[in-house]
């Protein structure tokens, strides 16, 4: 039976294999299991920051969303960033996704966010079409960054 539940510093080394996965078909980004440890630990350990769902199969994560929060002057209050969302290749197309989905939407609604704001590659056409589904836009910004380290 699949369950969804917040994640645990327990789960840390699945997440990083499965954020591996993800930044290995992302243009931008690369696996470093350093960096997404430490990152995911500071995530887990200060909820204020964001939370990460898992969609569980007894011990095994299928998938994971990561909401970050910040606040928006546009929309004078909390927003929630989704950072990354990855369902095992394996068990895609069985409607996980869309689940794990609808679970970080009503966390952000419980939170009292007013938007939650994702990036996809812009070639991702299955990615931007699962999105659509559920009612997420294309905006007419176009993102910019700068790296700092």
């Amino acid at each position: 039976m699949h369950t969804i539940t917040p994640a645990t510093p327990d789960d840390i080394p699945q997440l990083c294999a499965l954020l591996a996965i993800l930044f290995a078909q992302e243009a931008d980004f690369q696996p470093d299991a350093t960096k997404q440890s430490a990152a995911l630990r500071a995530i887990i350990e200060h909820p204020a920051t964001g939370r990460i769902l898992l969609m569980r199969d007894g011990d095994n994560i299928l998938g994971m969303v990561n909401l970050l929060f910040t606040v928006s002057t546009a929309c004078g209050g909390k927003v929630a960033i989704l950072e990354d969302m990855i369902v095992h290749p394996s068990k895609r197309d069985d409607g996980l996704g869309g689940a794990l989905l609808q679970a970080a939407i009503t966390l952000a609604r419980q939170e009292g966010c007013l938007r939650i704001t994702l990036l996809t590659d812009r070639a991702n056409d299955p990615a931007i079409r699962f999105y659509q589904r559920h009612k997420f836009k294309i905006s007419e910004m176009m993102p910019l960054r700068l790296s700092l380290e």
